[in-house]
């Protein structure tokens, strides 16, 4: 299991998403920065309010649409680009076009 937290700031709804993957699922989860833990990149966000999840099984054929319509939702395209880099290193999440 890999847990990764990305301290995006500004441009992402809540300021945290926090990833987690296993063998079988990938979670992504949507946080507002904790103020009490501090301001600085260095700050523990592991008590953050929970905004929003979702959590996606590694053979469903949609998951990787489903992740990057959700990072998307929650950020820009460049970040939601770069978390799905780290849950493609981390985990078995293969891209799938349909056209």
């Amino acid at each position: 299991m890999a847990k990764k937290t990305f301290k995006i700031g500004e441009v992402c709804r809540g300021g945290v998403i926090a990833v987690e993957t296993t063998a079988k699922t990938i979670t992504i989860i949507s946080k507002e920065w904790d103020t009490s833990a501090g301001y600085g990149r260095a700050a523990s966000q592991e008590n953050a309010k929970e905004l929003g999840r979702l959590t996606v099984d590694v053979s469903d054929e949609q998951a990787y649409r489903k992740l990057d319509e959700y990072l998307n939702d929650l950020s820009t395209f460049y970040w939601a680009g770069k978390i799905l880099e780290w849950v493609e290193s981390k985990s078995k999440l293969e891209k799938k076009f349909f056209w």
